[in-house]
């Protein structure tokens, strides 16, 4: 059955629906554009997250058991993700980088048995401490790719979109992989330090920008980017130590 919104989306045209959708393009790319570097331009990524809207507008079927705002979340997230892909933001090289992070983290968290700080990652990898600042931020960008969940077909990745989005799949396989990782990740945010739990419920629950977050906490907004980018972290590591990274 269709909400009240859902059905007046379906009586605007294309161009009212771009308007009315253009404040959560913008939402989403300054969420992205806090872990990235100042040379990055945001009307560019705002650019290209009105292209995923778009294209959200005219592959969106109604018949499907999600809401419209769901779906173009998650085209307009893609769409941005791509672009920084094809500038090599997020290369092969940069996510092998996020890899060799997440061994040595969970290497030396084991070795001491605590967590370690970013000085000691970066003398671990033989890096400056700059550099594995940088390579935090982008693990935060893009938590998890297919790739790294061992999905690589066009198949494979529309049949997890389908489950992540509850639009039902046929693929048993799917089904079992996602809500293992979805299980995984809820386990995984109980473990965290009560600081890297608040920061985390506030950030991507009640989707508080990282400013917004910081005055919550009473915290600068430059804390809660390094607190959130030691989260993921420490959900990677989680992932990696169950075998589904």
């Amino acid at each position: 059955m269709q909400t009240q919104k859902s059905r007046k989306d379906n009586l605007l045209s294309r161009d009212e629906l771009i308007e009315a959708y253009l404040p959560h393009v913008k939402r989403i790319v300054h969420r992205i554009a806090i872990h990235l570097p100042p040379h990055v331009e945001i009307d560019d990524l705002i650019h290209v997250g009105v292209i995923g809207l778009m294209q959200a507008i005219e592959r969106y079927d109604s018949s499907r058991n999600n809401t419209f705002l769901t779906y173009a979340v998650f085209r307009i997230k893609g769409a941005v993700l791509s672009e920084l892909r094809s500038r090599d933001f997020l290369s092969r090289a940069n996510r092998r980088k996020v890899r060799e992070l997440d061994r040595a983290y969970m290497g030396l968290e084991q070795r001491k048995g605590r967590a370690v700080d970013d000085r000691e990652l970066a003398q671990e990898i033989g890096v400056p401490l700059e550099e594995v600042q940088e390579i935090k931020k982008m693990s935060s960008i893009s938590f998890v790719s297919f790739e790294e969940m061992g999905i690589q077909t066009d198949d494979e990745k529309r049949s997890v979109v389908d489950a992540l989005l509850n639009n039902g799949t046929d693929d048993a396989l799917t089904l079992t992989r996602v809500k293992e990782m979805k299980s995984a990740v809820a386990q995984a945010i109980e473990q965290l330090p009560e600081k890297e739990k608040l920061v985390i419920s506030l950030y991507y629950v009640d989707e508080l920008t990282m400013k917004e977050t910081g005055k919550a906490l009473n915290i600068t907004e430059s804390r809660v980017s390094q607190i959130h980018s030691q989260a993921v972290v420490h959900l990677r590591s989680h992932l990696r130590k169950r075998g589904l990274l």
